[in-house]
């Protein structure tokens, strides 16, 4: 039986796009860098070198042989202290190449959602992400993976409606 491929190799993988609808107000909240910055918000640079976080490189990797990285948050505002965490790094994600927009959840009320945050590869696989309620990663399994169309033309409809209304990082300054 075939080994499955690392959440890695799918962004290798990937011949087109890669797409990631982001719907909580905090995640790994114990994150050492969110912790950091939570006690001094100029402890941790916004702008960082792509050699310094493998997820950058990764992005840069796959931008730069004409993978479209799009990732949208819906989230709530005031925005939480965690999601301010992730707008100050975001340009860091930018310039490795990934374009990301901004969904004040009011904004929302009327899309059609699935349940959980996901990521879609190539329009053809759907990885759903568990998270606890901290918005840690789920001790019961992180992932699900699947490849029913039903599913996957579901969350591609959910994520166009997003895109559409969300604003662009550049545009988006938290209130």
């Amino acid at each position: 039986m075939a080994e499955e491929p690392t959440f890695e190799d799918l962004f290798r993988q990937a011949k087109h796009s890669a797409v990631h609808l982001e719907m909580r107000d905090g995640y790994m909240r114990s994150d050492l860098e969110f912790v950091s910055w939570s006690r001094d918000p100029h402890s941790v640079p916004a702008l960082r070198d792509p050699a310094s976080r493998p997820w950058l490189s990764l992005m840069r990797e796959i931008t730069g042989r004409g993978v479209v990285v799009r990732r949208a948050r819906i989230f709530s505002e005031p925005m939480s202290d965690y999601l301010r965490f992730e707008h100050h790094l975001t340009p860091s994600n930018a310039a490795a190449g990934e374009q990301v927009r901004w969904l004040p959840r009011r904004r929302a009320s009327d899309l059609a959602l699935p349940g959980n945050d996901f990521w879609l590869f190539d329009d053809t696989l759907t990885v759903f992400l568990h998270f606890t309620g901290e918005g840690e990663l789920s001790p019961d399994g992180d992932e699900e993976r699947t490849t029913d169309p039903a599913v996957t033309r579901l969350c591609s409809a959910a994520f166009e409606s997003v895109w559409e209304r969300a604003v662009p990082h550049e545009e988006y300054q938290p209130v």
